[in-house]
């Protein structure tokens, strides 16, 4: 089955991200990667490379879109091995010239991996910001987008993200996903 037909779940968070989801967001990240729930982000800002890493020492699949140019990239040892595992699948909507990334090509690669979602996780988004605009894009696209329960995230929770466990989060096409998924619960 190809990567991007198992990544169903699209992950993202704002650049600055409070404290208290920080926590939130690593154990998320250890459950998606414990459950082998495919994940699609670009993987960028500071806590989705942190989700980027604990997710690779998993064994899910990946499809990370960075908003620059693929051609030429120099892929860090742990990359290799996850592509080299058909478990990573790298792609970019940018062509071979476009070796840095823009904030208009960040905005489109977070458009195309919620195109190629079923589900959307935000961590966190600064209000009035990219990742906020996110989620009013998948909200109308008519996917389900879930968040944490806090204080800092009422602003998704008034665009129509739910509070999502991970049960919720895990759930795509009409199923459970995951290693675990057929697991009991305790």
């Amino acid at each position: 089955m190809a990567i991007l037909d198992r990544a169903k779940l699209a992950l993202f968070c704002s650049i600055k991200c409070p404290g208290e989801l920080i926590l939130k967001l690593f154990d998320l990240a250890k459950e998606l990667r414990d459950r082998e729930i495919g994940v699609i982000s670009g993987f960028h800002a500071p806590m989705d490379k942190e989700c980027f890493d604990i997710l690779l020492r998993g064994k899910g699949p990946i499809a990370w879109c960075p908003a620059r140019s693929i051609e030429g990239m120099r892929l860090k040892p742990e990359y290799k091995k996850a592509s080299q595992e058909k478990r990573l699948l790298i792609f970019s909507p940018c062509t071979e010239n476009k070796r840095r990334m823009s904030a208009l090509m960040a905005e489109r690669r977070n458009e195309i991996a919620v195109t190629f979602a079923e589900r959307v996780f935000i961590a966190y988004a600064d209000p009035g910001g990219k990742t906020e605009r996110l989620c009013e894009l998948a909200v109308a696209l008519g996917k389900p987008v879930f968040t944490f329960e806090s204080k800092y995230t009422e602003n998704l929770l008034a665009l129509g993200a739910k509070v999502g466990a991970i049960d919720d989060v895990a759930l795509v096409g009409g199923r459970t996903e995951g290693a675990s998924a057929s697991r009991p619960s305790p």
